[in-house]
């Protein structure tokens, strides 16, 4: 992997860790380095779930592929919180 592949899945598991977090109901007990981990696991994650179901590549924007990632990330966020991992 080069280092633009690494900095672009950090930036973009970033947004979705945040975006995520936003979506999960309540309060979430995770540090920002949590929600970032869980933003780029969901971004990988989702983007192997949505090529799975052919629609990783669309014309434009992939609103289907941000929806599931951020899905993911809503859960891992509510999963940790639950945890309580500081």
């Amino acid at each position: 992997m080069e280092i633009s592949g690494l900095i672009s899945a950090v930036l973009i598991g970033t947004v979705i860790g945040i975006l995520g977090r936003f979506v999960a109901p309540g309060r979430q007990h995770i540090g920002v380095l949590w929600t970032l981990v869980v933003g780029i696991a969901a971004a990988l994650v989702g983007t192997a779930v949505a090529a799975g179901l052919g629609v990783a590549n669309t014309d434009g924007v992939d609103w289907i592929e941000w929806l599931i990632q951020i899905g993911l990330a809503a859960l891992g966020v509510a999963a940790l919180s639950k945890v309580k991992l500081r």
